[in-house]
This record gives C-alpha cells, structure tokens and sequence, in this order.
C-alpha cells in the first residue's frame, strides 16, 4: 500500500524544504521526497501563480501523525497544509521521477528513457532512468555543473584524472569522460545504493567501469577517505556537488588532493553560502576563475595556485 502527502508552495519553500531534508540525520528512509513545478497551476484550489511548486513525500503505508509532523517540521515558516492521498500499487520513487523533462545545459541534452534524445548536430545525449538514485540535471546545481564543465573544456582545462565526489547517478563523471576521453576516473558517494545505479547508467550510456583510461571505478565513501579515492589521486579535476557545510570541512582534503594548478568545481551552495566557502578555498590554496548563478544557486570553478 503507497500513499502520498503533497503540499504546495512557492518554489522557494519548497527548495529549502527539500534541502532541509537533508540536514536531517535521522530522517525516515522509507519516505521519499520530490518537488517539482507544476504544469498547470490554476488547475487546483490553493495554487495562486505561475511560481508555485509541489512537494510530494511517497510513503509505503498510510501516513501517521509522526508522518506528517516530519514533513511539517521541513518548512522553516507555518508548513502549508499537507493533503494524504492512496496510491495505486506502484514503485513511486521511479513514477514519480517519469515525467522529469529534459535538461540542455552545455553540450549536454540530459533525459530520461520516456522522453527521445536530441538529434541536433554536436548535443551529446545522456540518459538516466529514474531511480532511488535519481539525477537528471533538473536540479539548478546539476545543470549548472553541466555547463561548467563544458565551459572548462572550451577554455582548456587538461584533466587526466578526475574525481566525482558525491556523485549520485554519475550524471557528472560521465559528462567529465565525454569531455576528457581519456581520462581516469573515479566517481563516489556515501550512499551504497549509488554504486550499482552509477553501474547501469554507465552501461545505459556506452562509459566503461573499470580503473583504466576513459574508464570509470566507483568508492562507496564520505569526502575522500577510501583507498581506492587515495589511490587514484592526485586530481586535475574534481567535482564536489553537494552541500555547503560539508564543501566547507572538505577544502583542506580536497586541496591535498588537487596539485598545483589543478581544478575544483563545487555545487550545492545556496548564493547565500558562497562566501563562506570561497573563504574556506581561498584559505586551502585555491582561487576562483570562474562561477555560475542558476536561481539561489552558486557553481564555482577554482584552481589550485601555484606557489613558486
């Protein structure tokens, strides 16, 4: 039995609702989160604009009071009001990734197998099934990422080994390896339900898993303690696209990581948070050559400096 509770909101609350989820050490793992714009707000009672979004929570069982106070407790002002809704029987955390559009951002056209590829000349098409481990490139950091990358290469960045940390689908280490086909590449999370889900895309996109070059390995691991991590450094390029507060405690490990010269690009951070961790780099060894404003978002790329 599945049920739903959804609440609509501006889109505001419900990104910090979303991203206060993830502040929640113990947060239930059985029920699952999404947000999204909706298609049609003047559809339903309660949805005034076209900036509303819905966050639906999927659960495995009828929603109990301590449900619905989680869910509640997300919201930083009053919580809008949470409707319950039974579902058919269903794996709601692929459905109700099904209708995610596709994302162009660089030289990427990133969708899912219910929506066709782009065939327009020099667009490099990655596809990636919705799962517990769901990525797309919907998200501003993702895309934003995307495009960096792109603009990295344009530019001429060198990577011969690169880093993904926190790469849940592995949505950037591909984009990395279509970029630097050559290089060695590593992709990891903490989460180990990642590791079998970076293996199927990478098999569903044509990216071959293994330690060589233009191969990809994955470490199940936090920040860059694991000896596969170690073993593959030092980096280029790494890619950190996660949160701010942990991008802050990674600097010293990710400048030890990253030679002279070398690149980072980070994610994850509200605009808001962007000079805390461009202090924290700064003070690390690094300098920002470039960043990216998608909405509330940041994307910077730094580079390691080199001392003489």
């Amino acid at each position: 039995m599945s049920w739903k509770l959804s609440a609509c909101a501006p889109k505001a609350v419900v990104e910090a609702a979303l991203l206060a989820q993830e502040d929640v050490a113990d947060w239930p793992a059985e029920i699952v989160l999404t947000g999204f714009e909706l298609a049609d707000p003047g559809s339903s009672p309660g949805q005034g604009g076209p900036e509303d979004w819905r966050l639906d929570a999927y659960l495995p069982r009828k929603p109990t009071a301590a449900d619905r106070k989680a869910v509640n407790a997300l919201f930083a002002d009053k919580a809008p009001r949470l409707t319950a809704e039974k579902l058919p029987e269903a794996d709601w955390v692929t459905e109700s990734q099904k209708g995610t559009p596709p994302i162009r951002a660089g030289r990427f056209h990133v969708h899912t197998p219910d929506h066709p590829p782009s065939g327009e000349p020099g667009v490099v098409n990655l596809v990636i099934p919705a799962s517990q481990a769901f990525g797309t490139g919907q998200h501003a950091t993702t895309a934003g990422c995307l495009a960096m990358l792109t603009a990295m290469k344009r530019r001429g960045v060198v990577a011969r080994r690169i880093a993904d940390i926190g790469t849940g689908t592995g949505l950037l280490a591909f984009a990395a390896l279509d970029l630097w086909p050559r290089a060695h590449a590593v992709a990891s999370d903490i989460d180990p339900v990642c590791a079998p889900v970076v293996a199927e895309n990478a098999a569903a996109n044509g990216f071959a898993m293994g330690a060589g070059p233009g191969q990809l390995a994955v470490a199940v691991a936090a920040g860059l303690d694991d000896p596969l991590l170690r073993a593959c450094g030092p980096y280029d390029l790494l890619i950190a696209n996660i949160l701010a507060a942990p991008l802050i405690e990674l600097a010293p490990d990710f400048a030890a990581a990253i030679p002279p010269r070398g690149h980072v690009l980070l994610a994850g951070l509200l605009a808001t948070q962007e000079d805390a961790v461009r202090a924290a780099y700064t003070y690390a060894g690094f300098h920002l050559v470039a960043r990216l404003a998608r909405g509330d978002w940041s994307v910077l790329w730094l580079r390691r400096r080199f001392v003489g």
